[in-house]
């Protein structure tokens, strides 16, 4: 089963990809992930993709796509595979395409978690991290026992740049500039299935299963 997983910062894309992989026994292949393995093994496109990192700029297309590329044609993605930040752009989605043609594959189905952007804000500036554990936190449903101490450590709770207010929503724009435009794409294509991530975890990891299975 090849899938794909859509969803903007803040859907819960991350605790769904985890329960997928688990119950359909298929590697996770987060492009963050698989650009800290390139870099850290030192492949060629690897060197490359740091060059562009190291001096803030974004890595291209064509790197971003063959260090995906490398990592699909490994073994353990033979029964399958669940991408998650890949495709970003259609381009990249069309590349994907054909590249998986020339291994006689084909998308089996692309999920797209949809959250309100009010409910993304919410989740994504209120949440808080230990800094010595890196344990979650929220301020609205899942606070320290004592302000500003993490529970588990003792370490200090903060902030990352990454969910102040003015940054949040750049990642969500960014997300409906390059990506949203892939909702359509796969739903013309018939393999778009959509769903409520303001459910519970249980309820829409179940529904996601019942579309799959069904």
């Amino acid at each position: 089963m090849n899938l794909i997983l859509l969803g903007p910062p803040g859907a819960g894309k991350g605790t769904q990809a985890e329960l997928i992989i688990e119950r359909f026994n298929i590697p996770h292949i987060s492009t963050g992930d698989i650009f800290r393995a390139a870099i850290k093994e030192g492949t060629p496109l690897g060197v490359k993709a740091k060059e562009y990192l190291d001096s803030g700029q974004l890595v291209p297309d064509e790197i971003v796509v063959g260090i995906v590329q490398e990592r699909l044609k490994q073994n353990d993605c033979k029964s399958g595979f669940l991408l998650d930040g890949f495709p970003r752009t259609i381009p990249q989605a069309d590349v994907l395409g054909e590249f998986l043609k020339g291994l006689k594959q084909n998308i089996t189905a692309v999920i797209n978690i949809e959250v309100d952007f009010e409910v993304l804000m919410a989740r994504i500036t209120g949440r808080r991290l230990c800094r010595n554990c890196g344990a979650v936190y929220h301020i609205q449903n899942k606070r320290e026992k004592t302000e500003g101490v993490c529970d588990h450590c003792g370490g200090e709770i903060y902030q990352r740049d990454d969910d102040l207010p003015e940054t949040v929503k750049k990642r969500l724009q960014v997300y409906q500039n390059q990506t949203e435009p892939l909702i359509s794409y796969y739903s013309e294509k018939q393999i778009l299935k959509s769903f409520d991530g303001q459910e519970p975890i249980a309820v829409l990891f179940q529904k996601i299963c019942d579309a799959l299975e069904g």
